[in-house]
């Protein structure tokens, strides 16, 4: 009832794509990597694997969905544990649909003065108009429900080495 909308070799292609260009941007800075749990984390592995730049890490839990729908109030389940002031930031976010995410980690990071703050989304609904800047996108992506490679479904799907589209009778 999956359709596969990207494979996981197109997937570590564009990881790798990315990582190159964070590379570019970050020469001669240490960059601390925010990792938004949980759909994030096979992403940012795999990301700050292929990242030459000297790097620390750091999660931050949110939780925003209902089921297969995303919602405006978002719960801080984890906060982070490193101090951000005059760090070089970016955020690794799975998907990027309603942007209240986004706008909820970016007002919370800047609250710690950065020196600068970068976003990294692997999934980026293309018909949704954010007010936040994307720096990195790994795909543009239409409407659908997507699963695998840590994006779920009530907790599932997570494990899948490729990203699917749920059909709706999955839903």
């Amino acid at each position: 009832m999956k359709k596969l909308l990207y494979s996981e070799k197109e997937i570590k292609k564009r990881v790798r794509e990315l990582a190159a260009l964070i590379d570019l941007d970050y020469q001669c800075r240490e960059l601390t990597v925010i990792c938004v749990l949980k759909g994030s984390v096979i992403f940012m592995t795999d990301l700050i694997r292929e990242i030459k730049t000297p790097l620390t890490y750091d999660f931050i839990f949110l939780s925003s969905y209902n089921g297969a729908k995303s919602t405006s109030c978002i719960r801080l389940e984890k906060d982070l544990t490193l101090s951000l002031k005059d760090k070089h930031v970016l955020v690794v976010e799975d998907i990027f649909d309603t942007g209240f995410t986004g706008e909820f980690l970016r007002e919370r990071i800047m609250a710690e003065e950065p020196a600068s703050l970068k976003f990294c989304v692997l999934l980026r609904k293309k018909d949704v108009d954010l007010n936040l800047k994307i720096d990195y996108t790994g795909f543009d992506i239409g409407a659908e429900f997507v699963v695998g490679y840590g994006l779920d479904y009530r907790q599932k799907y997570r494990q899948l080495k490729d990203l699917h589209i749920l059909s709706e009778e999955e839903l």
